[in-house]
């Protein structure tokens, strides 16, 4: 008789797991999924024929397993969808996939990735300045002598009398770019997204989001490019030796993130696995030093219990303890206190229809981003999303431009309690102040609010070892995913703390590290090591 694992979460990481237990055992997968909808944070949100994708989700990893798993799922496209051929293949260390074999036109077949060019900017100033920075004519003419000047002292300082220890965030980035930079691009952009200054935040965040990006290497990389002559606009859709801030393309399914994970929940149905929309989990009954069942109520309100040989959740920490119910071994005192301490930064998508914006590239044609940075400290708005150039069948009609302003905030703050046509006024205002759009241009709007979005490494999150040394020794319990590890984990990464536990579970490992190992190093612990 096969074993049942209890999946919570439909979401990237759930996902995976489920996915991955079927294809490499007998095992049998039950999700529940407390929403109506696939895909976690990486799910596609429809309105009236245009699509959004929740924070922007570039298809590209380091990890060969990864990038094979997706295009295995999802092959990559083999023309832009305007007739020009895409010579790229994925090579990784024994073989190499030529996107050509399947001859895929994104016009014709919609279950495609599609192979799209990366830029994003950072607008300060009212001006365009590139991500990450380079010392481009363009940035210093932007910033203008006497701040290039400082800059260039600031980050030698910072290489030669590096701050120790490097505790913070703030310690991360000065170390990396100089105290003149940081106060220019990172400081206020970073408060505006945690709600509180760097200093107050571990220097793990930067470990885990910035990894090896800093001012030498995005100098080095500039170089590279301007000698070579080229950016790799054919070869390796891998980048090897690539900062992944750095990397020139991505891959992106026809239909934004959640197409992927909505196919991927077919294929686990498909293959006999169970999914149950709209179920949430109330209860996790441990007998000893098991989960023995879940208790889940779904949306008519009715009860479910479902026996476990494994659970693998990605339901927030917070949610997770508050559910276990134990006998003989309750939970302790100080495991609760932290996992109520942890903090979480909630955030808001507005997503706007409008006919035209009034910044242009310098040619005069439609800007080329899939996203820019607002660094203006005179409104909230964190970053600005075209969906057009996320993939052109993300908005219904092409003629128009398809945006996303996204604003980090507490579910308590005032902005999440006004009314959608509030925020929605509120973010076309700002978009006029700092001169992105007219308000006339707008046609139309959707507002989306999304809770518990990044897991913020701080408030109790110092001791969080409590929580991760209780949880471990449940020894069916696998914590995986962003929120199911309290770790801000890229989808990647998520998808390989997924695997992880499935392999554990397939090879009966009780021994959890190899899951908190994913994604810890300061330098990306799948990049090539000089």
């Amino acid at each position: 008789m096969s074993k049942t694992a209890i999946i919570i979460g439909a979401g990237p990481a759930g996902l995976t797991a489920a996915l991955e237990l079927q294809r490499h055992s007998d095992v049998h997968p039950i999700v529940l999924e407390a929403t109506s909808e696939i895909g976690g944070i990486s799910r596609t949100i429809r309105y009236k024929g245009n699509r959004m994708d929740i924070g922007g989700h570039r298809f590209f990893s380091k990890s060969d397993r990864v990038m094979e798993w997706w295009l295995d799922v999802m092959p990559a496209a083999t023309t832009d969808g305007a007739g020009s051929a895409i010579p790229i293949g994925y090579q990784n260390k024994q073989r190499t996939i030529q996107a050509g074999e399947r001859n895929l036109d994104p016009e014709s077949n919609d279950l495609v990735m599609l192979v799209r060019p990366r830029k994003s900017r950072i607008y300060f100033l009212r001006k365009f300045f590139d991500y990450p920075i380079k010392l481009t004519p363009e940035t210093l003419r932007g910033l203008g002598l006497p701040r290039t000047v400082k800059v260039g002292f600031s980050y030698l300082r910072a290489r030669f009398f590096p701050r120790k220890p490097e505790t913070s965030l703030e310690d991360f980035i000065v170390n990396r770019f100089g105290k003149q930079l940081y106060g220019l691009f990172f400081e206020s952009y970073t408060e505006k997204v945690w709600g509180v200054h760097p200093r107050h935040i571990s220097a793990e965040w930067g470990a885990q989001r910035i990894k090896g990006l800093s001012l030498t290497s995005a100098v080095k990389h500039f170089v590279k490019q301007v000698f070579s002559g080229t950016k790799k606009s054919s070869g390796d859709l891998s980048q090897k030796g690539v900062e992944t801030s750095l990397i020139e393309r991505f891959l992106y399914p026809k239909f934004g993130p959640g197409q992927l994970w909505e196919h991927v929940a077919s294929m686990v149905q498909g293959n006999g696995g169970e999914l149950n929309m709209r179920t949430r989990v109330t209860e996790l009954r441990v007998e000893g030093d098991k989960i023995s069942e879940v208790v889940a109520v779904d949306a008519e309100g009715k009860t479910h219990v479902f026996p476990s040989d494994y659970v693998i959740s990605t339901m927030p920490i917070q949610h997770l303890i508050r559910s276990l119910v134990a006998g003989s071994t309750p939970v302790p005192a100080e495991v609760k206190e932290v996992s109520e301490g942890l903090i979480y930064r909630d955030f808001i998508t507005v997503g706007l229809l409008v006919n035209k914006l009034l910044v242009t590239e310098p040619d005069g044609s439609p800007l080329k981003d899939t996203w820019i940075y607002i660094q203006e400290p005179d409104v909230t708005v964190g970053r600005l999303q075209i969906f057009n150039n996320w993939s052109p069948w993300m908005v219904a009609d092409r003629s128009k431009m398809w945006i996303g302003l996204e604003y980090f905030c507490n579910d308590t703050d005032p902005l999440w309690k006004m009314s959608d046509d509030d925020i929605r006024k509120f973010a076309v205002i700002e978009m006029e102040k700092i001169g992105i759009l007219n308000g006339s241009d707008v046609l139309d709007g959707h507002v989306v609010r999304v809770p518990k979005t990044y897991p913020a490494y701080f408030g109790t999150y110092d001791r969080f070892g409590v929580v991760q040394k209780f949880t471990d020794r449940i020894e069916n319990l696998f914590l995986v995913g962003r929120n199911g590890m309290h770790k801000y984990n890229n989808q990647d990464h998520s998808m390989l703390t997924a695997m992880a536990a499935a392999e554990n579970i397939m090879n009966n490992v009780g021994d959890k590290s190899n899951l908190w190992a994913v994604n810890t190093e300061q330098e990306y612990h799948e990049e090539k090591k000089a």
